[in-house]
């Protein structure tokens, strides 16, 4: 993030108002990736989810099986979880982030696409929710990302190192059956976390969604 902020403006020095503002810009751009957690959020919305599920759904219906493979693969030490994906609707999210919570796999951040409202955008960033910076949204296929970019490298290291399940979606609802811009941008992050030796291993689980009528 260094380097990067220093390569924007290499005739800023290491004077203390440039770094001030370097520093702001940073927490800034942190700031539209991820919010703090709110456990009173968190309690409300597993208190609500199941009557909204009863409400949607018939059942929900998981493999036991292989969630005793998740399980167990929760359990290995220093390596974290990345599920990868489909996508059928927006209920998605929510629907994975409940059931690995009520597992006891904990918590997990979940990429999530373009949403206009910024009240629901603040909400969800509230529930584990992270996006990609404003700018890095808007130019997707920009090779040079800058420092959003380097942010955004230094968040999923740390998402990472810290073992907090990752969620990501490979496409876009309902399901286009080719991987979205997006999700190349979060799974470039992932390996190159791995590259760089951020993590010794992650373990990756395919998750697959449907639907009798989707929400």
């Amino acid at each position: 993030v260094q380097d990067a902020a220093s390569s924007q403006d290499p005739r800023s020095g290491g004077d203390e108002g440039s770094q001030r503002r370097w520093k702001e810009e940073i927490c800034r751009i942190l700031g539209e990736i991820q919010a703090p957690l709110s456990p009173l959020l968190l309690r409300l919305c597993h208190w609500l989810l199941p009557k909204l599920l009863t409400r949607l759904f018939l059942s929900v219906q998981l493999h036991r099986g292989q969630l005793e493979m998740v399980l167990r693969a929760a359990r290995t030490p220093e390596v974290p979880l990345v599920f990868l994906c489909s996508h059928r609707s927006q209920v998605d999210g929510l629907l994975l982030s409940f059931i690995l919570l009520s597992q006891g796999i904990g918590l997990p951040r979940v990429t999530v696409g373009a949403w206009p409202s910024p009240c629901l955008r603040s909400l969800l960033k509230r529930l584990g929710g992270i996006f990609l910076p404003s700018r890095m949204a808007q130019t997707l296929s920009d090779r040079d990302e800058g420092l959003p970019g380097a942010v955004l490298d230094a968040y999923i290291q740390e998402v990472l190192q810290s073992r907090q399940p990752l969620i990501l979606f490979l496409e876009e609802p309902p399901g286009s059956l080719q991987l979205a811009e997006p999700a190349r941008c979060w799974l470039l992050r992932v390996l190159w976390a791995l590259r760089d030796g951020a993590v010794p291993d992650i373990l990756i689980v395919p998750v697959g969604i449907t639907y009798d009528i989707a929400p």
